[in-house]
């Protein structure tokens, strides 16, 4: 009787942390549609799940956002339940006077059940439909905004949204955004936010670019890199140069690609 009682601890462990697992994925895609990095978003999930609170920058933009703020509150409360109900029910799985051979059959239905779950969590085919199935259900059951904007600005490959800080005695210092032309780079400009915390968004050409500024940049990841690097004066200017010539073959490239495309689409065949 024991025996049979303990199992059900056992099951109610390896529930518990189903659960675990799925409201934390939940909350790691309703963080992405917030616009967060999956990486940034999943992170930030299991560190208030576990209520380890990690005290980071990243942390402080998750705080100062009111809906990122509700779902790692709901997180907390959800985490501190899961872990007591976890730990109770190991507790009680070991509580038992049978012979060592039941304790050997409950450790191994312990780590095998352990290790399935974590497969699965790892699993890039679960993790695609089940982000796929939670994102409808957030769009259908609730009033918060869900768009991938990961998908939607084509953040994978080569492109990506990054922030990049200022250097005092970099190539963009000191100049205005029509100066820098980083357009022909095939880097856009998304925002702009000051020092003091001033923030504009969809900077324009006149704006000026000051040391210590922060820019949300959109591009090619090996463009933002190079940009990164990039050092003041007539190197810098070489760099620039360099970089609209490269960007200029890659869109003759794509415009080949393009029309490529567009020709098969047009063939007729014939009868």
């Amino acid at each position: 009787m024991r025996f049979v009682s303990a199992m059900f601890s056992i099951l109610a462990l390896l529930v518990v942390l189903t659960l675990s697992i799925l409201v934390t994925r939940i909350a790691a895609v309703a963080l992405t549609h917030t616009g967060l990095s999956r990486d940034t978003a999943r992170f930030q999930a299991r560190s208030a799940f576990t209520g380890v609170g990690f005290t980071t920058s990243e942390s402080e933009k998750l705080v100062n956002h009111p809906l990122r703020r509700k779902i790692l509150q709901v997180l907390m409360l959800v985490g501190n339940a899961g872990i007591i109900t976890a730990v109770s029910s190991l507790i009680l799985s070991f509580i038992d006077g049978g012979n060592s051979l039941n304790l050997a059959w409950k450790v191994v239905i312990i780590v095998a059940g352990s290790i399935f779950l974590l497969s699965l969590a790892s699993s890039k085919w679960v993790d695609r439909h089940l982000s796929d199935l939670i994102s409808r259900a957030l769009n259908r059951y609730t009033a918060m905004d869900v768009k991938d904007y990961a998908s939607i600005l084509r953040l994978a490959g080569e492109y990506q949204v990054t922030e990049m800080p200022v250097k005092a005695g970099g190539w963009l210092a000191g100049k205005q955004l029509q100066q820098l032309q980083l357009t022909d780079e095939g880097i856009i400009v998304l925002g702009v936010t000051r020092k003091d915390g001033t923030y504009i968004g969809a900077p324009k050409g006149d704006n000026g670019i000051q040391p210590h500024d922060l820019l949300i940049l959109y591009g090619r990841s090996a463009s933002l890199a190079k940009l990164d690097r990039r050092r003041q004066g007539a190197e810098g200017d070489r760099d620039h140069v360099r970089g609209v010539a490269e960007q200029e073959e890659i869109q003759q490239q794509e415009e080949i690609k393009d029309e490529s495309a567009g020709g098969k689409e047009e063939e007729i065949p014939s009868v």
